[in-house]
């Protein structure tokens, strides 16, 4: 896999309206964990004391976290109205020649900042609220 730009990540939002997915901001610095939780059920005759576990048992989840611009002040206000709603909503975030992952998700936090001289940015968290999918680019 060749370097990617990392200023082409994209985030997304659903729009019930249109039922389309509109461009909310650019993220230039990001992080996206998926983790699944481990149930462990070692014991006292587990083979060497070595540890045991179920697989697909835990609890999965996701979070995305990144600073950026919005896209322009309805994509603040979008992203605002979530937040104070607490209202879950579907969400892609488009990985340029990756992939794009996509589901519902809880904006848990959101931070502005800005500079005299520069544009406002935000930082956000958004943790999954619900089962996520995968589609890689072809």
């Amino acid at each position: 896999m060749t370097a990617q730009s990392g200023r082409n990540l994209l985030l997304k939002v659903h729009n019930a309206q249109t039922d389309q997915f509109d461009t909310v901001g650019g993220l230039r610095a990001r992080a996206i964990g998926l983790a699944q939780e481990l149930v462990n059920v070692t014991h006292g005759e587990s083979e060497g004391r070595w540890r045991e576990l179920i697989g697909d048992a835990g609890l999965r989840h996701g979070k995305i976290s990144g600073s950026g611009l919005f896209r322009d002040a309805a994509s603040d206000a979008r992203v605002r109205g979530l937040f104070f709603d607490g209202a879950v909503s579907t969400w892609q975030v488009v990985i340029p020649d990756f992939g794009t992952i996509e589901g519902p998700f809880l904006v848990t936090a959101l931070d502005y900042a800005g500079r005299h001289d520069d544009a406002i940015t935000f930082e956000m968290m958004l943790e999954s609220a619900g089962a996520l999918t995968f589609e890689a680019t072809a």
